[in-house]
């Protein structure tokens, strides 16, 4: 078979299972399609059936089909041959009693489609959707379940991990952990105020601007007020307990905050830890606080960080210093060096639909593979 999804990945241990191609027109093999677009996980025993949202697209009669990018064909022959470590072949899943966390977006604030997207093909095949980034974390011995970010696709992400680890609570999640207060980060928290789910003490954990913030604009004052949410403080460089098994520590980065602060999480399990850095201004503004990324990134064992744009010049017409990220192209010209194992630890998040690399068999995508580094998938899942 041909193509991103095509490429079947073998699933050890039970003989017929696969991952095949997604049509068009609804999913094929032993996944089902949630409206969001993430691809839902069929759990066997011993080992996980990981369904990748579709990056590539197919005829309607299944035979292998042109990935498009923004309306625009592809030749089939681009498509890659999906790198060691992707779906069930990664290293990193989770055992089956292990912690976990699961990218329940890749997008950046805006994901893809956004608002002002004109092509009709990108609203109509839900395959090609990058919700903004989040992720969860699940904890499958306690059953508790937290989310990083409230984006704007709250609504997708919880019925995202609703299919991918069920609990009977409404929303049912143990707690919110937010970066920052830039639009896609924090806007979805609205779906529990009353007028929507009418949640109970939901925790909301924020550092100190982001909980002043909250507490003292509208509406999320009115979620403070009606006990939709109980803030709980968060503070740079400290590690905090999730439960007996999972911290998180957030780390202070260099970004624009109008609002708030800006921070990353280490999260930390029985076994691993995992970055995650969405949203930084530049790497070397890191380095005059006296952090290097190399030095968090050797205390990991994955991280996901900030790929908004492949290089400069990418938006026509703006001036992309006033919307400071490191390039993709920046990153991979300083990691570069470093030994491959830390290389892979490197999952490309946060992508604007204008950045290339998020396209798999793309120039982009294909000179970040050969590095070693990777794109993060939505629906992939990395054990703690």
């Amino acid at each position: 078979m041909h193509g991103l999804i095509g490429r079947m990945i073998a699933v050890s241990g039970q003989p017929g299972w696969r991952m095949s191609r997604v049509s068009p027109g609804g999913a094929c093999a032993q996944r089902r399609r949630t409206p969001g677009g993430i691809l839902a996980t069929r759990e066997i025993p011993g080992t996980l059936l990981v369904a990748i949202l579709a990056m590539a697209s197919c005829s309607p009669d299944g035979a292998p089909g042109a990935a498009v990018q923004d309306g625009a064909a592809r030749p089939e022959s681009a498509a890659p041959v999906i790198p060691a470590g992707y779906g069930a072949s990664d290293p990193l899943a989770p055992l089956d009693t292990q912690p976990y966390v699961v990218v329940l977006g890749v997008g950046q604030d805006g994901g893809f489609p956004q608002a002002g997207t004109k092509e009709a093909q990108p609203w109509e095949d839900h395959q090609r959707r990058r919700l903004p980034v989040a992720l969860g974390i699940v904890d499958p011995i306690s059953g508790e379940r937290w989310m990083v970010e409230a984006t704007p696709a709250f609504p997708e992400q919880l019925q995202a991990l609703d299919r991918i680890a069920p609990v009977d609570g409404i929303p049912g999640l143990s707690g919110i952990l937010l970066t920052h207060a830039h639009v896609g980060h924090y806007t979805g928290l609205i779906h529990l105020g009353r007028e929507v789910i009418g949640a109970r003490g939901v925790p909301v954990y924020a550092m100190p601007r982001m909980e002043q913030f909250l507490r003292g604009n509208g509406p999320w004052d009115q979620l403070v007020a009606l006990e939709n949410i109980e803030l709980r403080p968060l503070a740079a460089g400290t590690p905090t307990r999730l439960n007996q098994r999972i911290q998180v520590t957030p780390l202070l980065v260099p970004h624009r905050d109008e609002y708030s602060e800006t921070v990353g999480f280490r999260i930390s399990g029985p076994l691993r830890s995992v970055l995650f850095l969405p949203d930084i201004d530049k790497w070397e503004a890191w380095d005059a606080w006296g952090t290097r990324i190399e030095d968090v990134l050797a205390t990991v064992d994955a991280a996901y960080l900030d790929a908004t744009f492949f290089g400069d010049g990418e938006i026509p017409g703006r001036a992309m210093s006033e919307i400071p990220h490191p390039f993709v192209e920046e990153s991979l010209a300083r990691f570069g060096p470093l030994p491959l194992s830390e290389r892979q630890k490197v999952r490309f998040i946060h992508l604007n639909r204008t950045n290339p690399v998020g396209w798999p068999g793309t120039p982009e995508w294909n000179r970040v593979v050969d590095t070693g580094m990777r794109i993060a998938l939505q629906g992939e899942r990395v054990g703690l």
